[in-house]
């Protein structure tokens, strides 16, 4: 999974200056580039004066969020109904930082402190055996370098016609191989020809994949999948008698059994000037523009990054881990602001491929914890991805050599028209309608992981509805297919390129704050009456209703199931607080059906240890606020080359004992996706997929929150066509009379 630009080449890094770190404007704002530079600077002193390491290798470096209660109190957020905010505290700002000790090995975690107008070392020590922090785009991007002038590697290209500067390889993380020491940093490497410059390389996998060792930069295996052969029985039969690892003492190829597979030489190009050159080519030449205009500007303020629109407010920030992380949500209801969610990110992803001859079970990249969504963004481009007037937000991380590296267009904000937000026509003769057209606010990220693109959406409504929208796209993971091989875990999408089928699961992160910091979430269950048809209490037989159990305790209630019999659904509540007319709490609706999926793994399996997430549809644990901020990563702090599940993870904080989750500062983990089983229609770029999850209000509002919102009457829309068959509305009077 390979950045898409090499910081060691950008010039977007951030050189070392004396600029002092200033006062924050908000107390959840990302570390700035020069506080990264500070932080870097202060351990590298520390490590020098305190510690035998000799040469640093910075992996991240990121803020502490303050506790809850101080920045509510900071931000004049009661903590319950009808409450007065807490009297502000003074707020330490704190960073923690994860490197690498190059010479010696090991990874060590530094907690510092920003006091008296200087950086701190309040910790700084070893993580435990086997605690790998993300792996870096420096590494991903190295890793191609490693494989490249590797002298085996360049051999067994040879031997399939790749010469060794048409190698090229994307680097992941090792997914699971206890075959290496758990002290190695490793990666694996998928390997692919490429024959000219800018052509699409995943049009020629070769039919290895390599294992480096990131510190040592060095190839330390090589492993040759074995292939299929169609039985007589028309069946799919693999060449060996099992699945498993062969011995790092055997050679892999030999033990496989099989021939070499060249790669295919035919291309399958989707830049423009490359696609020129196929002569079955044709662009499209039927479309006409389409332009999004606001001639009076924007309707949201920033300032700095909080951002404000029609009635919603918010802080936008950015995690090298999370991409997009948005705190402190609240609504302006009618001149109250009503705080709704203290925290919304994507908190962790799997994605297990489906084939089980090894090594592709190797195959389930921890999307967000190996490698960090911030880390992978794109820089957005105006009026491509997205259109209309534009605001956009950096993201920072910090580089090996401790320096910041400066994504100057990470986040992009802008608002969109979403169809019709409410109509109603009074059918009668000379009866009036009303039609309110919708608008949705957009905060939008974009990142490559290697051959995936991710979209992250998060859309603000003006009827209090908050979506989380992911839209999946870029290129299939691929392997090379020997001619005519059967191919029973995935789809042969071109001659000789063989997809394998896979599931893209994430986990949702919501820290809500529903009318304030403790919430309950509610369980229902829509059944029909037990009454049969005929009967006093059921006599047509149609009756059904909802059931609602509050989930009480962490160990009992805090892992749940969806039940599609049962139409499940959950409602995040605050008990203190209920409605005038129904006398139900205040709440807010999770609506995740369309998303919801199993993990197709045994319980048992590799991934499914390591991603316990994966098990449950929606997960709901009492935060705990340490020296390093609440419970945040359901697999896990440190992701890489773990072999079980983590002590630090949801399957385990679920099984705490004190854990009370009714009426409490709660934490939910929701898990989406979708299950890819690959298409020839996905080739050679996938057309986007969507996965939506959306928050919608359920008697926290006295009616429909919209009424408010003006009719509009578009002087620009006008009929398409001239004459008898163009359009009959008369402009100007559609919307209301």
């Amino acid at each position: 999974m390979a950045p898409s630009a090499s910081p060691a080449t950008a010039t977007t890094v951030h050189t070392v200056t004396a600029t002092p770190t200033k006062k924050f404007k908000h107390p959840l704002d990302p570390l700035t580039p020069d506080e990264i530079n500070a932080v870097s600077l202060a351990i590298r002193l520390h490590t020098t004066a305190n510690t035998p390491i000799k040469a640093v290798r910075f992996i991240t470096c990121t803020l502490i969020p303050p506790p809850k209660k101080a920045v509510l109190a900071a931000l004049g957020i009661p903590l319950i109904p009808g409450g007065k905010p807490e009297a502000p505290t003074p707020i330490v700002r704190k960073a923690e930082s994860d490197f690498l000790d190059v010479v010696d090995g090991g990874t060590y975690n530094a907690v510092l402190s920003f006091e008296d107008g200087t950086w701190n070392v309040d910790t700084c020590g070893l993580v435990a055996e086997g605690a790998e922090p993300q792996i870096s785009p420096e590494e991903l991007a190295f890793c191609e370098h490693v494989v490249r002038r590797d002298p085996t590697v360049q051999a067994l290209a040879k031997e399939v016609g790749v010469l060794p500067e048409q190698i090229y390889a994307d680097g992941w993380a090792i997914g699971y191989d206890d075959r290496f020491p758990k002290h190695t940093r490793l990666q694996q490497a998928f390997v692919f020809a490429r024959y000219s410059e800018h052509e699409n390389l995943y049009a020629h996998p070769l039919d290895f994949v390599v294992v480096i060792d990131s510190l040592a930069e060095k190839v330390v295996q090589i492993d040759f999948p074995p292939t299929y052969k169609r039985a007589k029985d028309g069946s799919a039969e693999l060449g060996v008698s099992s699945t498993a690892p062969c011995p790092l003492s055997e050679d892999s190829f030999t033990e496989s059994k099989r021939e070499r597979i060249p790669p295919p030489v035919k291309s399958f190009d989707f830049l423009p000037d490359l696609l020129q050159s196929d002569p079955t080519h044709k662009p499209r030449d039927d479309i006409k523009p389409l332009h999004v205009l606001q001639p009076e500007g924007v309707s949201f303020k920033m300032d700095g990054n909080v951002l404000e629109w029609q009635k919603w407010k918010m802080h936008v920030g950015f995690s090298h881990r999370e991409g997009i992380a948005l705190s402190t949500i609240t609504y302006n209801d009618d001149g109250e602001i009503r705080p709704i969610m203290y925290r919304l990110s994507l908190a962790e992803m799997v994605v297990p491929y489906g084939a089980p001859e090894f090594p592709h079970p190797r195959k389930f990249a921890f999307d967000s914890g190996e490698y960090g969504m911030g880390t992978m963004a794109n820089e957005l481009s105006l009026g491509c991805d997205c259109l209309g007037q534009i605001h956009y937000l950096p993201g920072t991380y910090v580089t090996h050599s401790g320096t910041p590296f400066i994504i100057k267009n990470a986040i992009c904000i802008h608002e969109e028209d979403a169809g019709v937000l409410w109509k109603h026509t009074d059918y009668r003769p000379g009866g009036r309608h009303q039609t309110v057209r919708s608008r949705r606010l957009v905060v939008s990220m974009v990142c490559t992981l290697a051959n995936y693109e991710y979209i992250w959406n998060y859309h603000f409504y003006q009827d209090g509805n908050i979506e989380v929208e992911i839209r999946l796209t870029g290129i299939l993971q691929v392997y090379v297919a020997g001619q005519d091989e059967p191919n029973p875990y995935g789809t042969t999408i071109a001659p000789n390129i063989n997809a394998h089928n896979h599931q893209h699961l994430f986990s949702v992160r919501v820290d809500p704050m529903i009318d304030g910091l403790y919430n309950s979430v509610v369980e229902s269950d829509i059944v029909p009456l037990s009454a049969p048809t005929g009967s006093k209490e059921n006599f047509a037989g149609n009756g059904f209703l909802v059931k609602d159990k509050v989930l009480k305790s962490q160990v009992q209630d805090g892992a749940r199931d969806f039940d599609w019999a049962r139409e499940r659904r959950w409602r995040i509540t605050n008990g203190a607080r209920t409605h005038g007319s129904s006398g139900k709490a205040a709440s807010y609706a999770i609506m995740m059906k369309g998303g919801v999926l199993p993990l197709m793994a045994h319980t048992d399996s590799w991934v499914a240890r390591r991603a316990s997430f994966a098990h449950k549809t929606l997960w709901v644990v009492r935060d705990k606020e340490g020296v390093d901020g609440g419970r945040m990563w359901p697999s896990g702090k440190y992701v890489p080359q773990t072999r079980e599940e983590p002590e630090d993870s949801v399957g385990r904080w679920v099984k705490d004992g004190n854990g009370s989750i009714e009426n409490e500062d709660i934490v939910l983990y929701l898990t989406v996706g979708t299950t890819h089983i690959p298409r020839p229609e996905d080739w050679p770029v996938m057309p986007v997929e969507h996965v939506n999850l959306l928050f919608k209000p359920n008697n926290f509002f006295t009616k429909n929150p919209s009424m408010d919102v003006p009719g509009t009457n578009d002087p620009m829309s006008k009929p398409a066509f001239n004459g008898a068959n163009g359009a009959n509305g008369t402009n100007g009077a559609c919307c209301s009379y």
